[in-house]
């Protein structure tokens, strides 16, 4: 089974992955930060690296869906190929950060590779504000998130609600992350963990 972490910058993702992965016993597929070549030179010049970075991620996770759906586990990943062809890509183009030349030629590689794979069996969304984000992003501290501009932020966090009101690939949850803390409070976690088995198991 393949289960997908979806949701802006800071909305909680790796948390939540981390998380779930321990209670389930599934494995976790986290986003590669470290080895990314690409993010630092982005965030310091998004006009001139967008189409590198999105090339990378739409390689990187294409790779990952297919070890995925060949390994027979249940895994569960932390964001989708979607969100790249969906929210940043077309974010990137509104921006005039990628120019329209570089979109078409990205989604015609994404709609080439959407054909050769599965939607994952569980979507979960986490919905947040730009505060909450800006939060998160500030407490985890990554140097070369500290230059995200909050323009850029609500524009994503605009198209993942367009997104997600269209999905109907898979089954979806929607966790509002705003008056949660699945970290330090385990009452919360618990609430997401028995949403998740109602979904999956029909549970109530």
């Amino acid at each position: 089974m393949h289960i997908a972490v979806a949701g802006n910058i800071g909305s909680g993702k790796t948390t939540l992955t981390r998380l779930l992965s321990k209670h389930f016993g599934w494995e976790p597929n986290y986003e590669d930060i470290e080895s990314n070549p690409y993010l630092n030179s982005f965030y310091e010049d998004m006009q001139r690296w967008s189409f590198n970075l999105q090339i990378y991620f739409l390689n990187h996770r294409f790779r990952k869906i297919i070890k995925i759906r060949e390994s027979g586990k249940t895994v569960i990943q932390d964001r989708t190929i979607y969100e790249d062809a969906f929210i940043f890509a077309p974010n990137l183009l509104a921006m005039n950060l990628m120019s329209t030349r570089d979109y078409n030629n990205y989604i015609s590689l994404f709609e080439l590779m959407n054909s050769l794979i599965q939607a994952p069996d569980l979507l979960i969304y986490l919905k947040a504000s730009v505060p909450t984000l800006v939060n998160q992003i500030q407490k985890r501290g990554r140097e070369y998130e500290s230059a995200i501009r909050l323009d850029y932020l609500k524009g994503l966090n605009d198209r993942y609600e367009d997104w997600i009101n269209e999905y109907k690939l898979s089954k979806l949850l929607i966790v509002d992350v705003d008056n949660l803390n699945i970290e330090e409070n385990p009452e919360d976690l618990g609430k997401v963990i028995e949403r998740i088995n109602a979904q999956l198991h029909g549970l109530f």
